[in-house]
């Protein structure tokens, strides 16, 4: 039986790997690494990195493959994601077709952890569904990229006997989260903390995470967000994709000094 196993590789520096995920990594017969046609992708040479570092088995074949692209169409949010999904799942049965034998194992190096807001368990699922059989799978946990956020800062993630929020920008422009303190705010390509009253919040945010060109600002929301926003601009420009997270804390819960 094929075997499928989904690897959580950490934030961003190829030290994050655990012994469990370097294990699974060297058990492979073929390992796919996606790539973005046609742009800087940090994120797969990342992956190659972890490749040169971790990688130890021979036998294992890596197969690089252009990623499906997600049509940029916010009206349609929820259908182009569904329409972008399905295009993964049947690039993944093609290359599983191609590449992997009836009792071989392949796998993915997954960004953070497979279990927080990352698609790839729900694509397999598809993937079953298309070709009308499951394959087996192992799912490596990772170091998320909320954790290496706070422990880049130094802070916790929560107040003692309080709540956290895990949400999107998408989300946090709508308002901040009722009967909570703290919001853990994932994929906002825009800044939507800028929708906030900033002298009501606290921020600690990063991008590029265990990065070399790993960036960290904190501070009180309505002095540290505009230089968030125009540096969030100018690192997107200068490295061609960005990927950042940041903890929103209400001053009357917690504030910065």
């Amino acid at each position: 039986m094929q075997r499928f196993s989904v690897i959580g590789i950490g934030a961003g520096h190829p030290d994050q790997l655990t012994i469990q995920a370097v294990n699974a990594l060297n058990r492979l017969d073929v390992l796919f690494i996606p790539r973005k046609a046609g742009q800087k992708d940090d994120l797969a040479t990342l992956r190659r990195e972890i490749c040169r570092r971790h990688l130890t088995n021979p036998s294992t074949r890596i197969i690089e493959f252009n990623l499906p692209q997600r049509a940029a169409d916010d009206n349609r949010y929820v259908e182009t994601v569904d329409e972008w999904h399905q295009a993964i799942a049947c690039a993944y049965c093609e290359l599983i077709k191609a590449h992997v034998p009836e009792d071989g194992a392949a796998g993915l190096l997954v960004w953070g952890d497979p279990s927080l807001y990352d698609s790839t368990l729900r694509i397999l699922d598809r993937v079953d569904a298309l070709r009308g059989h499951p394959v087996a799978r192992d799912v490596i946990p990772g170091v998320t990229s909320m954790q290496a956020l706070t422990a880049a800062h130094g802070v916790t993630l929560n107040d003692i006997a309080r709540p956290v929020v895990i949400t999107t920008g998408r989300l946090l422009r709508q308002g901040f989260p009722v009967d909570a303190d703290t919001a853990l705010v994932m994929l906002d390509g825009g800044c939507a903390f800028t929708c906030l009253a900033g002298a009501d919040f606290d921020i600690w945010w990063g991008a590029y995470l265990g990065m070399e060109h790993q960036l960290l600002r904190s501070g009180p929301l309505d002095r540290i967000g505009p230089e968030i926003v125009a540096l969030r601009a100018e690192a997107r420009e200068r490295h061609g994709w960005i990927m950042d997270i940041y903890l929103l804390r209400r001053r009357s819960a917690c504030a910065l000094p």
